[in-house]
């Protein structure tokens, strides 16, 4: 087995954190890093050396992205759970801030936040994970850590006035 090989098989693990907290659906992040792998190795002859990881990140955002816009044509329902209660209190409660603080984000602030704190890497690999300047990362990143904090703090966001 090749050096490419090794090092693909080796970012699995990571590759499946990182696409369980970009879903929050096990089943979903599977199918995600199965695909992500299939086109990566069907795609190999297109990988120019680099980090393999970085590119991999990059393949599983791209088709995270693909998946959340075709469902944005189809109407979404989400049932009701029973920790779903607003009043829950406990260790657990505040995990469940936290989730539904990042699931409040916009999908790039919560993907370059999962990259950075989650995935641990780079600004500048986050940069080139999302095909963007690294200004752009460290302004999504500054956006998504304050509507977090925002959040837990329990204050509402501010509106931003558009003239």
């Amino acid at each position: 087995m090749g050096t490419f090989h090794q090092d693909v098989e080796a970012a699995i693990p990571a590759l499946r954190r990182y696409a369980r907290a970009l879903t929050r659906d096990a089943e979903t992040a599977d199918d995600l890093v199965q695909d992500s792998l299939v086109r990566a190795l069907r795609s190999e002859h297109l990988f120019h050396g680099g980090d393999v990881r970085s590119w991999l990140y990059t393949i599983l955002t791209n088709l995270n992205r693909n998946r959340l816009r075709s469902h944005a044509r189809r109407p979404m329902l989400m049932p009701l759970e029973d920790n779903d209660a607003p009043d829950a209190s406990g260790p657990e409660a505040g995990g469940r801030d936290i989730e539904r603080a990042l699931a409040l984000l916009v999908d790039e602030q919560r993907t370059a936040l999962l990259l950075v704190v989650l995935e641990g890497l780079s600004y500048r690999e986050v940069a080139e994970v999302q095909g963007v300047p690294i200004g752009t990362v460290m302004s999504r990143l500054a956006r998504a850590r304050m509507q977090i904090k925002t959040y837990l703090d329990g204050e509402r966001p501010a509106l931003r006035r558009i003239k």
